[in-house]
């Protein structure tokens, strides 16, 4: 069970939500978080979408340009030799 903290998250009715559902949708776009009540029990959150960031495929290209040299036979020689797999039927 979740706990809810108090000035982490705004508690709203479900009445409010229904009645003032545009001021809300502000209030997520500013960031703020809700816990919704229905008969003052928690049955729901609202909370703001991170905005997406679309990355240029030139950004990840440099981003990986360091890993182009790796040889995977090597690394994978390199951990055998590291952990020396224990074979049963020996």
């Amino acid at each position: 069970m979740r706990c809810y903290l108090q000035g982490m998250a705004r508690m709203i009715t479900q009445a409010e939500l229904r009645n003032g559902s545009a001021g809300i949708m502000d209030a997520l776009e500013a960031g703020e978080e809700f816990i919704i009540t229905r008969n003052g029990r928690p049955v729901g959150e609202l909370r703001p979408i991170a905005p997406r960031r679309d990355v240029p495929i030139s950004e990840i290209k440099a981003l990986m340009a360091p890993f182009r040299s790796i040889r995977s036979e090597q690394v994978r020689a390199e951990i055998d030799a590291v952990f020396r797999e224990e074979r049963l039927d020996d």
